[in-house]
Protein backbone atom coordinates (compact mmCIF):
# COMPACT_ATOMS: atom_id res chain seq x y z
CA UNK A 1 0.00 0.00 0.00
CA UNK A 2 1.68 3.27 -0.93
CA UNK A 3 1.90 6.14 1.53
CA UNK A 4 -1.32 8.19 -0.71
CA UNK A 5 -2.79 5.10 -0.29
CA UNK A 6 -3.10 4.81 3.31
CA UNK A 7 -3.17 8.50 3.44
CA UNK A 8 -6.96 8.23 1.77
CA UNK A 9 -8.02 5.28 4.01
CA UNK A 10 -6.77 7.11 6.82
CA UNK A 11 -8.31 10.22 5.94
CA UNK A 12 -11.97 8.64 5.37
CA UNK A 13 -12.12 6.59 8.16
CA UNK A 14 -10.86 9.91 10.21
CA UNK A 15 -13.94 11.96 8.29
CA UNK A 16 -16.39 8.77 9.53
CA UNK A 17 -15.49 8.76 13.31
CA UNK A 18 -15.19 12.51 13.13
CA UNK A 19 -19.07 12.37 11.81
CA UNK A 20 -20.01 10.13 14.92
CA UNK A 21 -17.82 11.58 17.33
CA UNK A 22 -19.87 15.19 16.10
CA UNK A 23 -22.78 13.89 16.69
CA UNK A 24 -22.21 12.56 19.97
CA UNK A 25 -20.55 15.42 21.00
CA UNK A 26 -22.11 18.29 19.90
CA UNK A 27 -21.51 21.03 20.46
CA UNK A 28 -17.54 20.64 20.04
CA UNK A 29 -15.85 21.54 17.16
CA UNK A 30 -12.61 20.16 15.98
CA UNK A 31 -10.55 21.91 13.47
CA UNK A 32 -6.80 21.77 12.25
CA UNK A 33 -5.55 24.91 10.58
CA UNK A 34 -3.70 23.40 7.20
CA UNK A 35 -0.37 24.82 5.77
CA UNK A 36 -0.84 27.02 2.59
CA UNK A 37 1.95 26.36 -0.19
CA UNK A 38 1.89 28.74 -2.86
CA UNK A 39 3.32 27.61 -6.00
CA UNK A 40 4.62 30.51 -8.81
CA UNK A 41 5.03 28.56 -12.28
CA UNK A 42 3.00 28.48 -15.96
CA UNK A 43 0.01 26.85 -17.05
CA UNK A 44 1.53 23.77 -18.27
CA UNK A 45 1.84 22.17 -15.20
CA UNK A 46 -0.27 24.50 -13.08
CA UNK A 47 -3.75 23.33 -13.81
CA UNK A 48 -6.82 22.55 -11.53
CA UNK A 49 -7.19 19.17 -11.90
CA UNK A 50 -3.42 18.64 -10.59
CA UNK A 51 -4.20 21.00 -7.68
CA UNK A 52 -7.49 19.57 -6.62
CA UNK A 53 -5.94 16.15 -6.44
CA UNK A 54 -2.39 17.31 -4.73
CA UNK A 55 -4.79 19.16 -1.64
CA UNK A 56 -7.21 15.71 -1.44
CA UNK A 57 -3.71 13.60 -1.11
CA UNK A 58 -1.61 15.63 0.83
CA UNK A 59 -3.94 17.66 3.45
CA UNK A 60 -2.70 21.23 2.43
CA UNK A 61 -4.29 24.49 0.77
CA UNK A 62 -2.49 25.10 -2.89
CA UNK A 63 -2.41 28.82 -4.28
CA UNK A 64 -1.57 28.26 -7.95
CA UNK A 65 -0.27 31.39 -9.71
CA UNK A 66 0.26 30.46 -13.16
CA UNK A 67 1.76 33.38 -16.00
CA UNK A 68 3.68 33.34 -19.21
CA UNK A 69 7.22 31.69 -18.73
CA UNK A 70 8.95 35.27 -19.02
CA UNK A 71 6.39 36.81 -16.29
CA UNK A 72 6.93 34.19 -13.79
CA UNK A 73 10.93 34.32 -14.32
CA UNK A 74 10.66 37.95 -13.82
CA UNK A 75 8.84 37.87 -10.71
CA UNK A 76 10.42 34.62 -8.81
CA UNK A 77 13.65 36.68 -9.44
CA UNK A 78 12.94 39.73 -7.76
CA UNK A 79 10.12 38.65 -5.16
CA UNK A 80 11.33 35.18 -3.41
CA UNK A 81 8.88 35.97 -0.91
CA UNK A 82 5.88 35.98 -3.41
CA UNK A 83 5.91 32.09 -3.60
CA UNK A 84 7.08 28.71 -1.93
CA UNK A 85 7.80 26.61 -5.29
CA UNK A 86 8.77 27.54 -8.76
CA UNK A 87 7.99 25.76 -11.69
CA UNK A 88 9.00 26.63 -14.97
CA UNK A 89 12.42 25.04 -17.35
CA UNK A 90 15.79 24.38 -16.49
CA UNK A 91 16.50 27.79 -18.44
CA UNK A 92 15.55 29.70 -15.22
CA UNK A 93 17.74 27.91 -13.10
CA UNK A 94 21.12 29.97 -13.93
CA UNK A 95 18.93 32.94 -13.36
CA UNK A 96 17.02 32.24 -9.90
CA UNK A 97 20.58 30.67 -8.63
CA UNK A 98 22.83 33.54 -9.06
CA UNK A 99 19.39 35.99 -8.31
CA UNK A 100 19.78 34.23 -5.11
CA UNK A 101 16.13 33.90 -4.95
CA UNK A 102 16.00 30.08 -4.48
CA UNK A 103 17.68 27.50 -1.68
CA UNK A 104 19.09 24.00 -2.39
CA UNK A 105 17.24 21.29 -1.75
CA UNK A 106 18.18 18.61 0.22
CA UNK A 107 18.14 15.54 -2.42
CA UNK A 108 17.75 13.34 1.19
CA UNK A 109 14.26 14.23 1.20
CA UNK A 110 13.41 12.96 -2.01
CA UNK A 111 11.79 10.03 -1.29
CA UNK A 112 12.19 7.89 -5.32
CA UNK A 113 15.41 10.20 -6.28
CA UNK A 114 16.74 6.26 -6.80
CA UNK A 115 13.73 5.94 -9.44
CA UNK A 116 14.90 9.28 -11.40
CA UNK A 117 16.13 8.06 -14.88
CA UNK A 118 19.65 9.16 -16.24
CA UNK A 119 18.27 12.04 -18.52
CA UNK A 120 18.85 14.64 -15.92
CA UNK A 121 21.23 12.68 -13.77
CA UNK A 122 23.66 12.28 -17.04
CA UNK A 123 22.21 13.79 -19.67
CA UNK A 124 21.37 10.38 -21.75
CA UNK A 125 18.99 7.98 -21.85
CA UNK A 126 20.54 5.92 -24.38
CA UNK A 127 24.61 5.71 -25.45
CA UNK A 128 24.04 7.24 -28.60
CA UNK A 129 21.56 10.01 -27.80
CA UNK A 130 22.75 13.79 -28.52
CA UNK A 131 23.42 15.83 -25.44
CA UNK A 132 22.40 19.21 -27.42
CA UNK A 133 23.66 22.15 -27.08
CA UNK A 134 23.55 24.58 -24.31
CA UNK A 135 21.79 23.98 -20.66
CA UNK A 136 21.32 20.69 -20.50
CA UNK A 137 19.69 19.62 -16.91
CA UNK A 138 22.36 17.68 -15.87
CA UNK A 139 25.29 20.44 -16.34
CA UNK A 140 23.25 22.78 -13.88
CA UNK A 141 21.55 19.90 -11.36
CA UNK A 142 24.37 19.46 -8.77
CA UNK A 143 25.07 22.16 -6.01
CA UNK A 144 29.07 22.09 -5.95
CA UNK A 145 31.01 22.75 -2.88
CA UNK A 146 31.77 26.02 -3.88
CA UNK A 147 27.55 27.22 -4.41
CA UNK A 148 28.18 27.10 -7.90
CA UNK A 149 26.39 24.68 -10.34
CA UNK A 150 27.83 21.65 -12.13
CA UNK A 151 28.05 17.88 -12.73
CA UNK A 152 30.00 15.96 -9.84
CA UNK A 153 26.81 14.71 -7.80
CA UNK A 154 26.43 15.64 -4.42
CA UNK A 155 23.85 15.39 -1.73
CA UNK A 156 22.17 18.95 -2.32
CA UNK A 157 20.19 20.05 -5.59
CA UNK A 158 19.18 22.95 -7.29
CA UNK A 159 15.69 22.00 -8.74
CA UNK A 160 13.77 18.81 -8.59
CA UNK A 161 14.14 17.09 -12.14
CA UNK A 162 9.92 15.96 -12.70
CA UNK A 163 8.24 16.76 -16.04
CA UNK A 164 10.55 17.39 -19.40
CA UNK A 165 9.52 16.80 -23.07
CA UNK A 166 10.98 18.14 -26.22
CA UNK A 167 9.53 20.91 -28.24
CA UNK A 168 8.88 22.09 -31.88
CA UNK A 169 7.01 23.61 -33.55
CA UNK A 170 3.28 22.61 -34.64
CA UNK A 171 1.33 22.97 -37.94
CA UNK A 172 -2.22 22.89 -39.49
CA UNK A 173 -2.35 19.85 -41.69
CA UNK A 174 -5.22 21.63 -43.70
CA UNK A 175 -3.40 23.95 -44.80
CA UNK A 176 0.64 22.65 -44.73
CA UNK A 177 0.35 19.22 -46.17
CA UNK A 178 1.74 16.24 -43.77
CA UNK A 179 5.77 15.83 -43.67
CA UNK A 180 7.49 13.30 -42.41
CA UNK A 181 9.29 13.04 -39.16
CA UNK A 182 13.01 13.26 -38.95
CA UNK A 183 13.20 13.49 -43.24
CA UNK A 184 11.09 16.40 -44.35
CA UNK A 185 9.84 17.98 -41.38
CA UNK A 186 12.46 21.21 -40.91
CA UNK A 187 12.74 24.26 -38.49
CA UNK A 188 13.00 26.37 -41.92
CA UNK A 189 9.23 26.07 -42.38
CA UNK A 190 8.83 29.32 -39.70
CA UNK A 191 11.04 31.42 -41.98
CA UNK A 192 9.38 30.07 -45.37
CA UNK A 193 7.55 32.93 -47.32
CA UNK A 194 4.67 30.30 -48.08
CA UNK A 195 3.71 30.91 -44.66
CA UNK A 196 4.40 34.46 -44.48
CA UNK A 197 1.82 36.25 -42.10
CA UNK A 198 0.71 33.18 -40.67
CA UNK A 199 3.59 32.44 -38.39
CA UNK A 200 3.71 32.65 -34.51
CA UNK A 201 6.63 32.64 -32.22
CA UNK A 202 6.45 32.22 -28.51
CA UNK A 203 7.25 35.51 -26.40
CA UNK A 204 10.19 34.42 -24.57
CA UNK A 205 13.73 34.90 -25.34
CA UNK A 206 15.48 32.05 -23.51
CA UNK A 207 12.70 29.96 -25.79
CA UNK A 208 11.57 32.14 -29.10
CA UNK A 209 15.08 32.48 -29.92
CA UNK A 210 15.93 28.73 -30.34
CA UNK A 211 13.10 28.52 -32.33
CA UNK A 212 13.84 30.98 -34.71
CA UNK A 213 18.26 30.31 -34.61
CA UNK A 214 17.45 27.14 -36.10
CA UNK A 215 15.08 28.17 -38.38
CA UNK A 216 18.08 30.79 -39.35
CA UNK A 217 20.49 28.37 -39.43
CA UNK A 218 18.69 25.67 -41.40
CA UNK A 219 17.95 27.85 -44.00
CA UNK A 220 21.51 29.26 -44.08
CA UNK A 221 20.54 32.41 -43.29
CA UNK A 222 22.95 32.98 -40.45
CA UNK A 223 25.32 30.98 -38.66
CA UNK A 224 26.46 29.95 -35.32
CA UNK A 225 29.71 29.02 -34.20
CA UNK A 226 27.34 27.13 -31.20
CA UNK A 227 24.08 27.37 -31.11
CA UNK A 228 23.16 26.65 -27.70
CA UNK A 229 25.81 29.93 -26.67
CA UNK A 230 25.43 32.73 -29.72
CA UNK A 231 27.69 35.75 -29.33
CA UNK A 232 26.50 39.22 -29.84
CA UNK A 233 27.65 39.44 -33.25
CA UNK A 234 25.81 36.25 -34.11
CA UNK A 235 22.85 38.01 -32.75
CA UNK A 236 23.35 41.09 -34.41
CA UNK A 237 22.64 39.55 -37.67
CA UNK A 238 20.21 37.17 -36.78
CA UNK A 239 17.85 39.72 -34.99
CA UNK A 240 18.90 42.22 -37.83
CA UNK A 241 17.13 39.62 -40.44
CA UNK A 242 14.60 38.99 -38.23
CA UNK A 243 13.64 42.12 -37.76
CA UNK A 244 13.05 43.06 -41.43
CA UNK A 245 10.89 40.11 -41.65
CA UNK A 246 8.47 41.70 -38.94
CA UNK A 247 8.76 44.65 -40.77
CA UNK A 248 7.23 42.71 -43.80
CA UNK A 249 4.47 40.93 -41.99
CA UNK A 250 6.06 37.42 -41.76
CA UNK A 251 4.72 36.99 -38.24
CA UNK A 252 1.10 36.79 -37.33
CA UNK A 253 2.03 37.35 -33.59
CA UNK A 254 3.93 36.09 -30.39
CA UNK A 255 1.68 34.57 -28.01
CA UNK A 256 2.58 33.98 -23.86
CA UNK A 257 0.85 31.43 -23.07
CA UNK A 258 -0.46 27.95 -23.78
CA UNK A 259 -4.05 29.20 -24.10
CA UNK A 260 -3.38 32.06 -26.40
CA UNK A 261 -1.19 29.40 -28.59
CA UNK A 262 -4.19 27.41 -28.84
CA UNK A 263 -6.38 30.40 -29.35
CA UNK A 264 -3.83 31.46 -32.38
CA UNK A 265 -4.40 28.26 -34.21
CA UNK A 266 -8.21 27.60 -33.91
CA UNK A 267 -8.62 30.85 -34.81
CA UNK A 268 -6.87 31.00 -38.30
CA UNK A 269 -4.87 33.35 -37.33
CA UNK A 270 -1.85 30.85 -37.42
CA UNK A 271 -1.01 28.00 -39.22
CA UNK A 272 2.64 26.89 -38.31
CA UNK A 273 4.04 28.43 -34.60
CA UNK A 274 6.22 27.79 -31.94
CA UNK A 275 3.93 25.15 -29.61
CA UNK A 276 3.99 22.96 -26.80
CA UNK A 277 2.45 19.65 -26.37
CA UNK A 278 -0.50 20.25 -24.68
CA UNK A 279 -1.72 23.11 -27.07
CA UNK A 280 -1.33 20.29 -29.93
CA UNK A 281 -3.70 17.88 -27.33
CA UNK A 282 -6.05 20.71 -26.80
CA UNK A 283 -6.26 21.43 -30.68
CA UNK A 284 -6.65 17.59 -31.27
CA UNK A 285 -9.18 17.37 -28.77
CA UNK A 286 -10.94 20.43 -31.01
CA UNK A 287 -10.95 18.90 -34.25
CA UNK A 288 -8.01 20.83 -35.45
CA UNK A 289 -5.58 18.58 -37.45
CA UNK A 290 -1.94 20.29 -36.15
CA UNK A 291 0.74 18.20 -36.07
CA UNK A 292 3.57 18.35 -34.04
CA UNK A 293 6.74 18.44 -35.97
CA UNK A 294 9.84 15.99 -35.42
CA UNK A 295 12.79 18.37 -37.13
CA UNK A 296 15.30 16.33 -39.21
CA UNK A 297 17.55 19.32 -37.14
CA UNK A 298 16.47 18.21 -33.73
CA UNK A 299 14.36 19.10 -31.27
CA UNK A 300 14.67 22.17 -28.22
CA UNK A 301 14.46 20.04 -25.65
CA UNK A 302 12.90 21.15 -21.96
CA UNK A 303 13.69 20.31 -18.44
CA UNK A 304 10.50 21.49 -16.12
CA UNK A 305 11.92 22.19 -12.74
CA UNK A 306 10.52 22.44 -9.40
CA UNK A 307 12.65 24.86 -7.11
CA UNK A 308 12.16 25.99 -3.29
CA UNK A 309 11.99 29.68 -2.80
CA UNK A 310 15.00 30.97 -0.49
CA UNK A 311 12.04 32.46 2.05
CA UNK A 312 10.04 29.63 2.29
CA UNK A 313 11.00 27.61 5.74
CA UNK A 314 9.29 25.80 8.30
CA UNK A 315 5.41 23.91 7.92
CA UNK A 316 5.43 25.62 4.02
CA UNK A 317 8.97 23.79 3.54
CA UNK A 318 7.73 20.70 5.04
CA UNK A 319 4.92 20.93 2.77
CA UNK A 320 6.89 21.83 -0.08
CA UNK A 321 8.90 18.48 0.19
CA UNK A 322 5.13 16.67 0.44
CA UNK A 323 4.21 18.48 -2.73
CA UNK A 324 7.45 17.61 -4.68
CA UNK A 325 7.16 13.89 -3.64
CA UNK A 326 4.06 13.97 -4.63
CA UNK A 327 4.92 14.52 -8.14
CA UNK A 328 6.83 11.41 -7.93
CA UNK A 329 4.07 9.01 -6.65
CA UNK A 330 2.91 8.15 -10.03
CA UNK A 331 -0.81 9.46 -10.65
CA UNK A 332 1.05 12.90 -11.54
CA UNK A 333 3.40 11.09 -13.95
CA UNK A 334 0.56 9.79 -15.51
CA UNK A 335 -1.87 12.56 -15.94
CA UNK A 336 0.59 14.94 -17.48
CA UNK A 337 1.55 12.02 -19.77
CA UNK A 338 -2.06 12.17 -21.18
CA UNK A 339 -0.95 15.47 -22.74
CA UNK A 340 2.17 14.29 -24.04
CA UNK A 341 5.13 14.92 -20.98
CA UNK A 342 7.02 12.75 -19.85
CA UNK A 343 8.10 12.28 -15.71
CA UNK A 344 11.52 11.64 -14.37
CA UNK A 345 10.85 8.46 -12.89
CA UNK A 346 8.20 6.96 -15.40
CA UNK A 347 8.12 3.13 -14.46
CA UNK A 348 5.97 4.42 -11.05
CA UNK A 349 3.43 6.09 -13.08
CA UNK A 350 3.04 3.42 -15.91
CA UNK A 351 1.05 1.32 -13.27
CA UNK A 352 -1.48 4.58 -13.40
CA UNK A 353 -1.68 4.00 -17.24
CA UNK A 354 -3.35 1.96 -19.44
CA UNK A 355 -1.17 -0.59 -21.38
CA UNK A 356 -2.95 1.38 -24.76
CA UNK A 357 -1.55 4.87 -23.36
CA UNK A 358 1.75 3.62 -21.82
CA UNK A 359 2.65 1.87 -26.03
CA UNK A 360 1.44 4.99 -27.39
CA UNK A 361 2.95 7.82 -25.47
CA UNK A 362 6.24 6.05 -23.99
CA UNK A 363 6.61 3.44 -26.96
CA UNK A 364 5.69 5.62 -29.82
CA UNK A 365 3.09 2.43 -30.93
CA UNK A 366 -0.14 2.79 -33.31
CA UNK A 367 -2.94 3.99 -30.85
CA UNK A 368 -4.78 0.63 -30.27
CA UNK A 369 -7.72 2.77 -29.62
CA UNK A 370 -8.98 6.11 -29.40
CA UNK A 371 -7.29 8.29 -26.21
CA UNK A 372 -8.38 10.46 -23.72
CA UNK A 373 -6.34 13.93 -23.18
CA UNK A 374 -6.19 15.39 -20.05
CA UNK A 375 -9.58 17.16 -20.70
CA UNK A 376 -11.81 14.14 -20.85
CA UNK A 377 -11.74 15.08 -25.16
CA UNK A 378 -9.95 12.36 -27.83
CA UNK A 379 -6.71 13.94 -28.73
CA UNK A 380 -5.34 10.69 -30.15
CA UNK A 381 -7.44 8.76 -32.78
CA UNK A 382 -7.26 4.84 -33.30
CA UNK A 383 -4.25 3.47 -35.27
CA UNK A 384 -2.52 7.31 -34.82
CA UNK A 385 1.69 6.63 -34.17
CA UNK A 386 3.16 9.66 -31.85
CA UNK A 387 5.07 12.19 -34.10
CA UNK A 388 8.97 11.14 -33.53
CA UNK A 389 8.39 7.87 -31.86
CA UNK A 390 9.50 6.75 -28.84
CA UNK A 391 10.34 8.55 -25.66
CA UNK A 392 13.97 7.46 -25.80
CA UNK A 393 14.30 8.46 -29.93
CA UNK A 394 12.89 11.92 -28.85
CA UNK A 395 15.29 12.67 -26.68
CA UNK A 396 18.26 10.96 -28.32
CA UNK A 397 17.51 13.95 -30.97
CA UNK A 398 17.87 17.34 -28.89
CA UNK A 399 19.73 19.91 -30.94
CA UNK A 400 19.11 22.41 -28.53
CA UNK A 401 17.82 23.11 -24.62
CA UNK A 402 16.45 26.09 -23.32
CA UNK A 403 19.13 28.09 -22.16
CA UNK A 404 20.45 30.74 -20.60
CA UNK A 405 23.56 32.41 -22.49
CA UNK A 406 26.49 34.26 -21.44
CA UNK A 407 24.85 36.85 -23.87
CA UNK A 408 21.74 36.50 -22.18
CA UNK A 409 21.31 40.37 -21.07
CA UNK A 410 22.29 41.31 -24.78
CA UNK A 411 19.69 38.76 -26.29
CA UNK A 412 16.86 40.46 -24.03
CA UNK A 413 17.82 43.43 -25.28
CA UNK A 414 18.00 42.40 -29.13
CA UNK A 415 14.58 40.12 -28.47
CA UNK A 416 12.79 43.35 -27.12
CA UNK A 417 13.82 45.43 -29.72
CA UNK A 418 12.39 42.47 -32.14
CA UNK A 419 8.82 42.63 -30.65
CA UNK A 420 8.50 46.38 -30.26
CA UNK A 421 9.99 46.73 -33.95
Amino acid sequence: MTDLEKRRSIKHLSAAGLSLGLASKAPYVFAKQKVTLRVLGTHVTLQEELRKRAMDDLGINLEFEAKGSAGVLQKATISPKSFDLYEQWSNSINVLWQSGSIQAIDKNRIKNWGEINALSKTGKLSKNAKLGAGDAPYKILHVQADNTLGTEHTEKISFLPYVHNVDSFGYNTKVIPQGVPYETETWGWLLDEKHSGKVAIVNEPTIGLFDLALAAQTKGLVKFADIGSISKEELDALFAMLIELKKQGHFCGFWNSVPESVQFMASGRAVIESMFSPAVSSLNGQGIPVTYAAPKEGYRGWHGVMCLSAATKGPEKDAAYEYMNWWLSGWPGAFIARQGYYISNPERSRQHLAPDEWDYWYEGKPAAKDLKGTDGKVSVKSGDMRTGGSYIRRFSNVAVWNTVMPTYEYSLHKWYEFISS
